[in-house]
C-alpha cells in the first residue's frame, strides 16, 4: 500500500508525466483528419454526435474495428476541454490554458470531422440532420452530445456574470470569474449553490466551497467570511460513507449548509440572491453576498430532448447495463446526455467506454450484449490545496473504491492523482480508447475481488 501511494505521490512520476504529456501534446499537432470540405460523404458505417469525452473515446476505439475512413464525428466547437480541472482554475490552482486543447488534435487520424451542429435526430429512418439541412446516414449511432447549461432559468443570468462578485466553474466563460471574486473577495457572505436538476460532477459545488475556504484562510479574512453551501438536494452527498466524511469537514470548518434552497434569481447590481424553499413552494429568501458561485440548472439538449430517442424526460433512453438504445438496436448513447442512473462524470464515461466498446463488438456479429455495467463513477472531493477524498461508487451508491485503503479520508495522494495523474491519463489514455477506468486495477490491488 505504501509503495502504491509513494508512485501516485512521487515527485519524478509527477515531472514523468508532465514531460510526456507536453511531448504527446506537441506530437498531436501532426495528427491527421479528414475535414468536412474535403471528403464529404453522406453515409458513414459509425456516425458519433459529439466532440467531447465521450464521442472522442469511442471514436478512437471503433477506429480499430472498422478502419478510420468508415467513421465521422459531428462536432462544431474548434476547442476541447478536460472540465474537470475547471475547479482548480476557478480556486487559482490551475490556468484555464491547460486544461484545453484544438478539437483537430483530439480527433483519432483519419476520422471524419463534420463540423457542424447536430440539428435534427431521424432514428427511424437511420439518419440525422445538420446545419444547411444536410442528411447524414448511418449504419450505428453513438450519441455522446453532453448536457446543456441553463443559467438562463435562473432570472439575471447570464447577463449577471458582467458584473463583479459572481462567477461558475461550469463554464470556459465564467470560470475564471470564480477566481476573481474569490480574490477579490473582502468580508461577508461566500454563497455557493447546487441547483435542481441533474448536473455534471455533482461534487463540483462543494469542492469550490473547501477551496475557497482554504484560500480565505490563506490569506487571513475567513474570520469575516460567513461561507454558505444552499443546495436543492437533502443531504450533503448521495453516498453515506463519503457523506458522513464531509459533514465533519463542514462542521469543524464552520460552513454552513442549507438543505432545500433553490437558486431562482440573481440581482447583481444589488449583490442579492434570491432562494426559494423547495419544502415550501412559494416561499423565498433573499440573500445578500460578497461573493456567488453559481452552478446552473442543466438539461438534456434539445436536439435529444426533442427526438423518438429521449426518454419522457428528454435523456438518451439507454438499457443501463449496455448502453444500447431501448427501442433502436444500432443506436448507443454514453455520458451525460444519457438517462443512466450515475453521477454524470469523465470517471464514469471511461468506464462505460469499456462496455460500450464490447457491446457494439458482439451487436456488429448479431450477437446479444453480454457485457454490464455496473454505474461506476468517481468524484474527487478536493477539500483544500493539497488534500481530495475519492469518493468512487455504483449504481447502487455503495462505494466501489479502487485503493487497498480507506478513501474516506482526506489524502495528498489523492489530490496529486486528481491534479496530475488523472489529466494525463485522460489526453493519453482515454481519449486514445485506452482507458476504461479502473476496474482492472480495483480488482489486482484487491486480489480479484472487484
Amino acid at each position: 500500500m505504501t509503495s502504491l501511494v509513494m508512485v501516485v505521490s512521487c515527485p519524478t512520476t509527477r515531472l514523468l508525466s508532465s514531460f510526456l504529456q507536453r511531448g504527446t501534446q506537441q506530437a498531436s499537432k501532426f495528427q491527421l483528419h479528414t475535414g468536412t470540405p474535403s471528403a464529404a460523404k453522406d453515409y458513414y458505417e459509425f456516425l458519433v454526435l459529439g466532440g467531447g469525452s465521450g464521442g472522442i473515446t469511442m471514436s478512437s476505439r471503433i477506429k480499430r474495428k472498422v478502419g478510420a475512413e468508415n467513421i465521422a464525428i459531428v462536432e462544431p466547437s474548434e476547442k476541447h476541454f478536460y472540465q474537470p480541472l475547471w475547479t482548480l482554475v476557478g480556486a487559482g490552482a490551475k490556468k484555464l490554458s491547460s486544461c484545453s486543447r484544438p478539437t483537430a488534435s483530439v480527433i483519432p487520424s483519419g476520422v471524419e470531422w463534420i463540423k457542424s451542429v447536430v440539428r435534427e435526430l431521424d432514428p427511424d429512418d437511420n439518419c440525422v440532420c445538420i446545419d444547411n439541412g444536410r442528411k447524414i446516414a448511418y449504419k450505428y449511432l453513438i450519441i455522446a452530445l453532453g448536457i446543456k447549461l441553463e443559467f438562463e432559468k435562473v432570472k439575471g443570468l447570464p447577463e449577471g456574470f458582467s458584473y463583479p462578485k459572481i462567477g461558475s466553474n461550469y463554464s470556459v466563460g465564467t470560470v475564471e470569474k470564480t477566481w476573481k471574486a474569490l480574490q477579490d473577495f473582502k468580508e461577508g457572505n461566500a454563497i455557493f449553490t447546487f441547483p435542481n436538476t441533474p448536473v455534471k460532477c455533482a461534487g463540483a459545488p462543494q469542492k469550490i466551497m473547501y477551496l475557497s475556504d482554504a484560500y480565505m484562510k490563506k490569506t487571513r479574512k475567513r474570520a469575516n467570511a460567513n461561507i454558505i453551501f444552499n443546495t436543492s438536494l437533502g443531504a450533503i452527498f448521495g453516498v453515506k460513507k463519503y457523506a458522513d466524511a464531509l459533514e465533519e469537514i463542514i462542521k469543524a470548518r464552520n460552513l454552513h449548509v442549507n438543505y432545500r434552497q433553490n437558486l431562482i434569481e440573481v440581482r447583481p447590481e444589488k449583490y442579492e440572491a434570491v432562494f426559494e424553499d423547495l419544502d415550501n413552494p412559494g416561499s423565498t429568501k433573499v440573500m445578500s453576498y460578497e461573493m456567488l458561485h453559481v452552478t446552473p440548472p442543466m438539461g438534456p439538449p434539445e436536439v435529444v430532448r426533442d427526438s423518438p430517442v429521449a426518454d419522457a424526460a428528454g435523456w438518451v433512453d439507454l438499457d443501463k447495463e449496455t448502453l444500447q438504445h431501448k427501442k433502436y438496436p444500432n443506436v448507443f448513447g454514453i455520458g451525460d446526455c444519457t438517462n443512466l442512473p450515475t453521477s454524470k462524470t469523465a470517471a464514469a464515461v471511461a468506464a462505460q467506454s469499456g462496455v460500450l466498446d464490447c457491446t457494439i463488438s458482439l451487436v456488429m456479429k448479431n450477437k446479444k450484449p453480454v457485457s454490464k455495467y455496473n454505474g461506476y463513477t468517481s468524484c474527487p472531493l478536493v477539500t483544500n490545496y493539497n488534500k481530495v477524498i475519492l469518493a468512487e461508487f455504483d449504481y447502487s451508491a455503495q462505494p466501489l473504491e479502487t485503493f487497498p485503503f480507506d478513501q474516506g479520508k482526506e489524502r495528498l495522494s489523492m489530490y496529486l492523482l486528481k491534479a496530475d495523474m488523472m489529466p494525463f491519463l485522460y489526453w493519453n489514455g482515454m481519449l486514445k480508447g485506452y482507458w476504461g477506468g479502473p476496474g482492472f486495477l480495483r480488482k489486482w490491488l484487491h486480489l480479484g475481488r472487484d
